[in-house]
């Protein structure tokens, strides 16, 4: 689905990205975790199309991507969600999802004088399958709800939701736990595990929490330093010496091992 080649990311002196190269699968949920400032969120942010890379390829099915915007991406089937929500906070829970397709009939001036039947025939399917959307995430009961009123996790749903309003291919997921309860977490990992499997979606998803990405992904890629440091199943990543470093720092490696070693 994804391929990058050799991808940079600079910022003056600074290397956010020093050439990454890594491979998608179709029909994977891809878990990318690493410290702080390895170069995930950035990483992320080029392949989407929200920062030029300063040099290398993104690939999408074969067809070279590279630094589209993002709503060309968006067409595409490739979408991202944030770190923090970014919700139309005034408006309820149902209409942020039926905002969410593009080319709808009600965004032309002369739809709404002389095409007001077809705006309102778009807008009872839009209704109908963000209500859809909403049962499958198990948050129908909010949806009249403002958006702005929700809890952290159940905006990470509504994030998850728009994906479902479009036909998505990929969907990069950034740290999709961070201040969510445990509760909420396993209604997100649940919603990700039956759109893997159930519409095939791809995922690939930054995760500091272990157990989630041990739940939900294979493979899992480690980056340290702007680079791909590991890659392989998460016990292998686990094991990997490598990236023991690179989240302990050596002296608590050491002290792992000789515990082990005990």
């Amino acid at each position: 689905m994804i391929e990058v080649h050799d991808l940079h990311k600079h910022f003056g002196g600074f290397r956010a990205v020093d050439g990454a190269s890594l491979r998608i699968e179709t029909g994977s949920i891809t878990g990318l975790i690493g410290p702080n400032g390895a170069g995930k969120t950035t990483l992320f942010n080029v392949i989407a199309g929200r920062l030029p890379p300063t040099s290398g390829r993104v690939e999408m099915d074969g067809e070279d991507i590279t630094g589209l915007p993002p709503h060309t991406l968006f067409e595409k089937g490739l979408l991202r969600t944030f770190q923090i929500a970014h919700e139309f906070s005034s408006m309820t829970v149902r209409e942020n999802l039926m905002m969410v397709p593009s080319g709808q009939s009600g965004e032309a001036i002369w739809n709404a004088w002389f095409g007001r039947n077809q705006i309102a025939s778009e807008e009872r399917e839009l209704l109908k399958k963000a209500d859809e959307v909403l049962e499958f995430l198990t948050i129908d009961h909010l949806k009249d709800e403002k958006a702005g009123n929700l809890s952290g996790g159940q905006k990470k749903l509504l994030e998850l939701g728009r994906t479902m309003m479009v036909d998505a291919k990929i969907v990069f997921l950034d740290e999709v736990g961070a201040g969510v309860n445990r509760t909420l977490l396993n209604t997100i990992a649940d919603a990700i595990l039956r759109l893997n499997k159930e519409r095939g979606y791809t995922f690939c998803v930054i995760e500091h929490d272990m157990d989630f990405i041990a739940r939900l992904c294979d493979p899992v890629i480690c980056m340290a330093e702007g680079k791909v440091l590991a890659e392989g199943t998460i016990d292998e990543i686990k094991s990997n010496e490598q990236v023991i470093e690179a989240y302990l720092g050596t002296g608590l490696k050491n002290k792992v091992q000789a515990e082990a070693g005990a």
